[in-house]
């Protein structure tokens, strides 16, 4: 038999007292018991109501951020491992309903489990209190994470992948189409390439600046 929820130890976490207590259990059940509903159907809807609230939070922190950083800065803030990190500072997972196979395997401490059940309060949060309490938890528990954010340039590789990979995209490719010139000045061209979204090229004096380059021509040719 699973365990209850205790909405009591919930409430301080949450700061919020429910008025449909049901979502909270909700929010709480692992599909693992076999009871319904669980919190698949929580977690969708809180996983879109946090990237619209960090996003809004970065829009007004980071002004002159390009969006390529902000891209960067919101996959952090919003990875399952982020709201892991999350639940285990609000020491959540004892409070999750769990079937005893996946109690017994470790679940409530498993990444997967902890962030997927903070999305799902996230959730539970927005139909019960609006979008006020969904932001108010949010901002409370993610204050540090954004405060220590740093806007400060990125190597234009590093800015690339990150940019490809919040559009599930694979690592940008880098090509060596040749290098001219004599042994004392030789030329590097460098193609770079992520499927789907485009190329650039770039020449530099050694392999590791043509990639640079050729990094920074796809950003500025993609207005990042």
């Amino acid at each position: 038999m699973s365990q209850p929820v205790d909405l009591a130890a919930l409430q301080p976490i949450i700061d919020h007292m429910p008025r449909d207590p049901g979502l909270f259990v909700q929010a709480l059940t692992h599909g693992s018991t076999g009871l319904t509903p669980d919190y698949q159907r929580l977690e969708f809807l809180g996983d879109r109501v946090l990237g619209m609230v960090i996003a809004d939070l970065l829009i007004a922190r980071f002004p002159q951020a390009s969006e390529g950083q902000m891209s960067s800065f919101l996959n952090r803030l919003v990875s399952r491992e982020s709201c892991a990190e999350i639940a285990r500072a609000c020491s959540l997972g004892p409070l999750i309903r769990l079937g005893k196979q996946a109690r017994d395997d470790g679940g409530a401490g498993s990444t997967n489990i902890l962030g997927d059940v903070v999305e799902a309060l996230i959730g539970a949060l927005y139909l019960d209190g609006g979008m006020a309490s969904a932001r108010a938890f949010i901002e409370r528990h993610w204050a540090t994470r954004i405060a220590a954010i740093s806007e400060a340039p990125r190597h234009p590789k590093s800015e690339l992948q990150e940019w490809a990979a919040a559009r599930n995209r694979k690592t940008p490719v880098y090509i060596m189409l040749g290098k001219s010139g004599p042994d004392h000045d030789l030329r590097f061209t460098v193609r770079v390439e992520i499927k789907g979204l485009g190329a650039a090229e770039a020449t530099g004096s050694s392999k590791q600046e043509a990639e640079t380059q050729a990094a920074r021509q796809f950003l500025a040719e993609h207005n990042l």
